[in-house]
């Protein structure tokens, strides 16, 4: 069977200019977009999140999931664009109830404005000069979203999902990984974007842990001692949590021999309940 040939777009063709300043990088390639939208599960909640809308061609694929879609978008361009498109030419799967475009920046908007305690997932084709940003804002408002997909650099997704050992574990990875399941889906490459850009990009999922909410520590504790960890990373923990000022029995212990990429998600969380609570007793 002939493989399937979707339609590929230019941002000419809609009168919208990629803009250098907002790391605006627009899809053109359906299939891709095809692709992502089927990221998600769309299990346990009836609305998403759309981050960075650009065209719309994203969009559409998601709101014929059946699903409302909130589209926060920065460019006044692109915002005008996607307003004209989606009550023209994407009429039939928009209504004032399945499909919102808010002109904002994601990293400043109070998404209990939009949402209240409603659960959303989140989705996108990232700008790469805030993604994760936007990754950090989804953690804490981790309660509210189980789900979340989208495009980043090849290289920061790869982070994201990267496990103890590797060389692309860090900060990213531990946060991230402390709630949720994080799995590197495909790769895509430069031509389908417009304009191109000089690096690979890697499509990835996450879906928040049955168990996210009961860590034995504080989310500000755990991102603070991973944050001083990695901050040094060729030293042993001992070296780069000094700062901490904890006990010598403490610091003697093996794990604090090691460097923060060989600790695991699980002994870091584990070791900051044993700090938080030393911290706790002696206050």
């Amino acid at each position: 069977m002939a493989k399937k040939q979707f339609k590929r777009y230019t941002t000419q063709d809609k009168g919208v200019t990629a803009k250098k300043h907002l790391g605006q990088h627009f899809l053109k390639d359906d299939g891709v977009a095809m692709d992502i939208a089927g990221s998600l599960s769309y299990k346990g909640y009836d609305q998403v999140l759309e981050v960075g809308p650009g065209t719309g061609i994203l969009t559409k694929h998601i709101l014929r999931k059946g699903i409302k879609v909130t589209a926060l978008e920065f460019d006044s361009e692109s915002v005008e664009y996607l307003k004209l498109s989606f009550s023209i030419e994407h009429a039939n799967l928009v209504s004032a109830q399945t499909f919102q475009v808010i002109e904002t920046d994601f990293l400043q908007k109070d998404l209990k404005e939009i949402y209240g305690d409603t659960p959303f997932a989140i989705i996108g084709n990232f700008p790469y000069n805030i993604s994760t940003q936007i990754v950090f804002k989804t953690i804490e408002n981790r309660d509210q979203i189980p789900e979340f997909g989208g495009m980043f650099q090849k290289e920061v997704a790869q982070r994201i999902c990267a496990l103890h050992g590797s060389k692309t574990y860090g900060i990213l990875s531990v946060l991230t990984q402390a709630y949720y399941h994080a799995e590197y889906l495909f790769t895509v490459g430069p031509e389908v974007f417009d304009p191109p850009p000089r690096v690979e990009s890697g499509v990835l999922r996450l879906q928040r842990k049955e168990d996210y909410d009961q860590l034995s520590c504080s989310y500000d504790k755990l991102r603070q001692v991973v944050k001083l960890a990695f901050q040094q990373r060729r030293k042993t923990l001992r070296n780069s949590l000094k700062s901490l000022e904890l006990p010598d029995e403490m610091r003697d212990r093996e794990l604090f021999s090691l460097r923060p990429e060989q600790i695991s998600v699980a002994d870091f969380v584990t070791l900051t309940t044993e700090i938080e609570s030393l911290e706790s007793s002696e206050s």
